[in-house]
């Protein structure tokens, strides 16, 4: 199968700390939702907790969803300044993060 064309995924799960307060979290949360006003590939965010009923989470309870025109856009957004600061900050509070970038294909 060959390569969608299109927009690429950026997702990013996450397990915050136990002792990462649900107040920091909120704050974590607009930060990271404000990156997409900061950084010009980022094209769209979105977020949400786990609400699974099948228990497959392997302790994952938050997942991140960038957008961006290509994979050279994400490219960009990892090396950005910006990001690498928010990053540095974002990440010292996760006890687990799983990333994944991908090309939505319909078959």
């Amino acid at each position: 199968m060959e390569e969608a064309k299109g927009p690429v995924k950026h997702l990013l799960l996450a397990k915050f700390k136990d002792d990462v307060s649900p107040e920091k979290i909120d704050e974590l949360i607009k930060g990271y939702a404000n990156l997409v006003n900061l950084i010009e590939p980022m094209k769209a965010f979105h977020w949400g907790k786990d609400v699974s009923i099948e228990n497959l989470h392997q302790g994952f309870t938050h997942v991140f969803e960038s957008t961006f025109d290509s994979k050279e856009a994400v490219a960009e957004y990892v090396a950005h300044p910006v990001h690498v600061e928010f990053a540095n900050m974002f990440l010292g509070s996760l006890d687990k993060v799983l990333v994944i970038d991908y090309k939505p294909t319909s078959v």
